[in-house]
């Protein structure tokens, strides 16, 4: 058997990532059941046969390229643990910028809102988790998304938000929102980094969009217009070439107040409009 701190510092050799420690850190966290920092607080604890086996066996699929989500099943955002697995897009920091803007741009206490390919339901819950008077549809054309999300709302108990099966706006009634939000797939199918990184565990349907990344993003601009409300918000995530197009999009299908904002890194990676 091995200490926690052998299996540290073996393991973090092991690993071609640029967050090695942080991915040994939270594998092995997550067998013992313990917090990152009681790897610290006891160094010396042995582990069991069972537990050194199956931290062995994550191990060696993280050294294949396999995310660390989807080998706990769970990440965090925006403080709420979600569980994720291979059928959706990893929730990421970046897309909580959708999340403040629209917190920032709809202070409101009660608003009907709705997310556009949930993945996860990561955006719905946590507008949920901070507008409790909000109504949020949560949209999603996957069926074993739409179930993830589900699990994920159910979960963490928010009865404000409401999963339902839908092809961007194709599948929901007419109605007016007050909110419209997406973190649709925006990179281009000839993208190189396609096959880097946790995106070749992910699903390609959520990744790549036609019109070098740009075709879903028009078409809910262009449509998005008949359920929002006067004065309602359209936000996006988009790639950090793209800002300029995006805006572009929203201009000419009519919104108003149209800007980007930047990424953690400096990047414009959201752009929002406002209907007329």
């Amino acid at each position: 058997m091995s200490s926690v701190k052998d299996n540290l510092a073996r393991s973090i050799e092991l690993i071609d990532s640029e967050s090695a420690r942080l991915d040994v850190e939270v594998l092995l966290a997550h067998i013992l059941g313990r917090e990152r920092s009681w790897l610290y607080t006891w160094p010396e604890y042995e582990l069991s046969t069972s537990e050194q086996s199956e931290f062995d066996g994550l191990l060696t699929r993280r050294k294949e390229g396999e995310p660390v989500a989807h080998l706990t099943g769970e990440r965090e955002f925006w403080s709420l643990t979600l569980r994720v697995d291979a059928s959706t897009l990893i929730p990421r920091p970046d897309t909580e910028l959708l999340v403040e803007a629209a917190l920032e741009l709809c202070p409101e206490e009660k608003l009907r809102a709705l997310d556009l390919g949930t993945g996860s339901g990561a955006i719905a819950l946590a507008l949920a988790s901070e507008k409790p008077g909000w109504q949020i549809i949560a949209a999603e054309k996957s069926p074993a998304a739409l179930a993830l999300a589900e699990d994920n709302r159910r979960r963490l108990g928010f009865t404000n938000v409401q999963i339902l099966e839908s092809d961007w706006f194709t599948q929901l009634p007419p109605q007016q929102f007050g909110l419209i939000v997406s973190n649709p797939p925006y990179i281009d199918a000839a993208d190189p980094h396609l096959a880097q990184g946790d995106v070749r565990f992910e699903p390609h349907s959520a990744l790549v969009a036609e019109r070098h990344g740009l075709a879903d993003i028009e078409e809910i601009a262009n449509c998005a217009g008949s359920f929002l409300q006067d004065g309602g918000w359209l936000m996006v995530e988009h790639g950090w070439q793209q800002a300029e197009s995006v805006r572009e999009i929203f201009i000419a299908a009519g919104y108003r107040a149209v800007e980007s904002r930047k990424d953690y890194s400096g990047w414009e990676r959201i752009t929002l409009g406002r209907k007329n």
